[in-house]
């Protein structure tokens, strides 16, 4: 059977294995369980993006972790972020996110924090699958009478103002938000306005079935247009959980992580912030954007795809900056995780202090033509077992050289398969991603 843990937790469609209430329950149970082994308190966090389907999953984890006398303590709707913060705050033992992030309503998953903030490790994800795997009988359910402390998502929003170190008189820019109406919703908004910005929202008005739906950090037109309709300084997108975030300049153009990494750490090594040489970025990341950096004397060192293998090779390097062209924005000093409102404090807190906008920040940065093609699979097969697909694979690598770049992977939390094609000429580099994406269609298409 698939590996039921991909790189950003558990991920399925809700209600169907392994997101059932039975295999939920199990994860709960087996989670305390694991706890116990090896010898923490069973105190557990527990936090949810807006699907309508995380009442029932928050219920089916309390439940398994009740019942081996774990103890739940539960935030209710807050981004993945905060899960991260708090447990590691409060000295929760473990802490868990009920989101599938950007993934649409009917998806959701199951992320989970060790008691220092970070992703639990890929033993304890296997113990995890075993039991889950395992299970053998249906769940009596139970009816339970949850309610959240209002006292985690306040802690969390005084965490978020504290990390904005603008000047005294900063400018009040107008920033145009789009929530996706998802987990930000009820904590964006307030922190930009309690610190005076003008705030324009849209994707702010959750349901439990439109998360991500036409909104939010995958879909930035609508918010590109809001942008020149308000005349706004900046616009800001995020995701379902908030964990990423990526920008509209005040002429409507989109950005990205890559420029998010530019723009940070140009501004942390001229304040003598950045910890070292070396910027972490994945091998998703735009050749312009390591181009950029040799400029100001640093170096872009690729990670594999996935925030949690940004945030081991900013340990192992002893940098304080890594994140994903996706949006996803690590800053060491200040969480485990990446956070879409942080990295837009940040953000703010260069363009107050340069007093400059976006647009002017990322002037040096020249992004080489790239294409992203995704592929939605049947299966996910060593891509070298099809003679097809290896040969046009090398036929792309010849035709690059060292003018471009080249990486073809299967996505962690989707099943889909990741075409990214670099190069000066944008005519030849769809060309040749849409011959690789026929081929892969061909032999493992749905």
């Amino acid at each position: 059977m698939e590996k039921l843990f991909g790189t950003d937790g558990l991920r399925a469609i809700a209600g169907q294995f392994p997101l059932d209430y039975e295999s939920v329950y199990v994860l709960g149970q087996t989670l305390i369980e694991l706890l116990q082994h090896h010898g923490f308190p069973t105190q557990v966090i527990i936090g949810r993006d807006t699907r309508e389907s995380g009442v029932w999953l928050e219920q089916a984890l309390v439940q398994g972790i009740q019942e081996k006398r774990g103890e739940a303590f539960l935030t209710g709707i807050i981004p993945t972020s905060a899960i991260s913060f708090l447990t590691k705050k409060y000295s929760f033992s473990a802490g868990i996110v009920i989101s599938a992030s950007h993934n649409p309503y009917q998806d959701n998953g199951i992320k989970i924090f060790s008691s220092q903030g970070t992703k639990i490790s890929e033993d304890w994800e296997n113990q995890l699958e075993k039991a889950i795997k395992a299970k053998r009988k249906s769940i009596n359910r139970k009816n339970l009478s949850l309610s959240p402390m209002d006292s985690f998502g306040d802690d969390y929003l005084k965490f978020l103002k504290s990390k904005f170190q603008a000047p005294a008189h900063f400018p009040k820019f107008k920033i145009a938000l789009d929530c996706s109406n998802g987990a930000s919703t009820f904590f964006a908004p307030k922190v930009f306005k309690d610190l005076g910005f003008v705030v324009i929202t849209i994707g702010c008005s959750p349901n439990g079935k439109n998360i991500n739906d036409g909104c939010g950090s995958l879909h930035p037109q609508t918010l590109a247009q809001a942008v020149i309709e308000s005349k706004a300084d900046i616009g800001i997108a995020y995701d379902g959980d908030a964990d990423r975030a990526i920008w509209i300049d005040e002429k409507g153009k989109v950005l990205n992580g890559d420029h998010t990494l530019f723009v940070l750490a140009k501004f942390m090594k001229e304040r003598k912030r950045l910890k070292s040489s070396f910027v972490v970025a994945t091998t998703m990341s735009n050749l312009g954007l390591e181009k950029a950096l040799e400029k100001l004397e640093l170096k872009l060192y690729r990670a594999p795809v996935g925030d949690k293998y940004v945030l081991e090779e900013m340990i192992k390097l002893g940098t304080n900056l890594g994140g994903e062209q996706s949006g996803h924005t690590i800053f060491l000093d200040d969480c485990m995780t990446g956070d879409g409102i942080l990295t837009s404090l940040k953000m703010l807190e260069v363009m107050s202090c340069e007093k400059a906008l976006l647009s002017e920040l990322v002037e040096d940065f020249e992004e080489y033509p790239q294409i992203l093609l995704n592929v939605r699979v049947s299966r996910k097969e060593d891509f070298s077992h099809f003679s097809e697909i290896s040969q046009a694979v090398e036929e792309v690598k010849q035709n690059l050289s060292d003018c471009g770049r080249f990486h073809l992977r299967y996505s962690g939390t989707e099943p889909v398969a990741r075409i990214m094609i670099e190069g000066r000429d944008q005519n030849q580099i769809e060309t040749m991603a849409q011959k690789i994406a026929a081929l892969i269609h061909k032999y493992l298409g749905e």
